[in-house]
């Protein structure tokens, strides 16, 4: 392998902050709103249909500005990446690899995570290509960019629908994290098959990455 891609929301960055911003913006109690995600994510709805549930026919971007305008934004911050994100995207770099965060987050949130100061050699959204997860052209996308066979890079995402599946379906070496609510909704015992590699923590990532090079 010569390249590693991450996938952003629950694999790099704890999404907690954001969608309790959304329940406290809204008004729903934070329980409420989290229970009615988990729902949703359990039936294998889209992440942003809680928002269309509790308030029908909002528009989200204009929400979004409004959010921002507030002072109340969710674009990405430094105290959002989990503790273990950093180190490991800085010890994948110092081991030889080109780095990538690619995934379904809208277009701001590339400069947000630019900001953060992270080894990245591919920063890119789904808003920005046109192309969202889990879309083969996604991750063709991803390969072409780094001008490497699909083999020779290992995706890393906490969803098995949306990652895990449709990443090795392109021939990628395919990495499932077991963190965050749709890892444990989706597989909370049972390894993927499609999964090259379960991890727990992304602490365990370079050496078993390197167990496979």
């Amino acid at each position: 392998m010569l390249a590693v891609v991450f996938d952003v929301g629950e694999t790099l960055v704890d999404e907690t902050r954001a969608w309790s911003g959304w329940a406290d913006w809204l008004g729903i109690p934070r329980f409420t709103f989290l229970a009615v995600s988990g729902a949703v994510i359990e039936r294998g709805g889209d992440h942003r249909e809680p928002l269309e549930i509790f308030r029908p026919g909002m528009n989200l971007d204009e929400e979004s500005r409004k959010r921002e305008q507030a002072g109340q934004g969710d674009l990405v911050t430094v105290d959002d990446l989990y503790p273990d994100a950093a180190a490991c995207l800085q010890a994948l770099h110092d081991a030889g690899y080109r780095i990538g965060v690619v995934g379904n987050q809208p277009a701001p949130a590339a400069a947000a995570l630019a900001d953060l100061g992270l080894p990245i050699d591919l920063l890119a959204t789904s808003s920005e290509w046109g192309v969202h997860k889990p879309d083969p052209r996604f991750f063709d996308r991803i390969a072409a960019e780094f001008g490497l066979p699909a083999s020779e890079i290992a995706y890393v995402g906490d969803r098995v629908d949306n990652d895990v599946r449709p990443a090795a379906a392109a021939g990628m070496v395919a990495v499932f994290l077991r963190r965050g609510p749709w890892a444990w909704i989706q597989a909370p015992r049972d390894d993927p098959p499609e999964a090259a590699l379960t991890i727990a923590t992304l602490a365990e990532l370079p050496a078993a990455l390197a167990a496979i090079r």
